[in-house]
């Protein structure tokens, strides 16, 4: 499993064919094939190659659905 700094998440972003990952309380999970997240967008709220758990605190949703996505590391 690799580790990310900020930086290399931020090139995770889901453009221009890079995969869309996503961190959640120093996870960091592939959303590349999730529907929900489209060229690297959720809902027009959200962006991947962030760190989300502030986020997913105002979210309709728990925590637990980023936990259905791949794990592909921890965020350092």
């Amino acid at each position: 499993m690799k580790t990310f700094t900020r930086e290399e998440l931020a090139k995770y972003n889901g453009k221009n064919g890079m995969p869309a990952y996503i961190a959640h309380e120093g996870k960091v999970y592939d959303a590349t094939g999730s529907s929900l997240w489209e060229m690297g967008e959720h809902q027009g709220m959200h962006v991947a190659g962030q760190d989300l758990t502030k986020d997913v605190l105002d979210a309709p949703h728990e925590e637990d659905v980023l936990t259905r996505l791949p794990l592909v590391g921890d965020l350092v």
